[in-house]
């Protein structure tokens, strides 16, 4: 014997989903796409959805694109560099040496001023 509730086990708006309830399905193309990998996507579109030249390869993440004889190549990707390689790309050693110098005058002048006034 149940406890009287008839909609158990089912959700709010839980019903059958046919084509009636959801409209007509809008006419579909599909369009292969190729990766340097050689890995094959076939993603559908809007037969009046304008396709795009390159798609994005779900296994691996390279650009694809349509010609399976010539597919985009992958990006380049540059390796992670420090902030010392970063500074080495912008300034030579005769600027870092010069730099090195100057620090150096300062620092050495502060010892002299702070020497000087505990004499005193």
């Amino acid at each position: 014997m149940g406890n009287g509730s008839a909609i158990r086990g089912s959700r709010v708006g839980a019903g059958p989903m046919g084509e009636a309830e959801r409209g007509e399905a809008a006419p579909r193309v599909h369009v292969p796409f190729y990766c340097a990998n050689g890995h094959e996507t076939v993603p559908s579109f809007a037969s009046e959805a304008a396709v795009p030249e390159e798609w994005e390869c779900p296994r691996c993440g390279f650009p694809a694109g349509k010609d399976r004889t010539q597919p985009p190549e992958p990006p380049r990707t540059e390796p992670y560099k420090t902030h010392l390689a970063y500074v080495k790309e912008r300034r030579s050693d005769a600027d870092g040496e010069a730099i090195l110098e100057e620090a150096l005058a300062r620092l050495r002048a502060n010892r002299a001023e702070i020497e000087a006034a505990t004499k005193n």
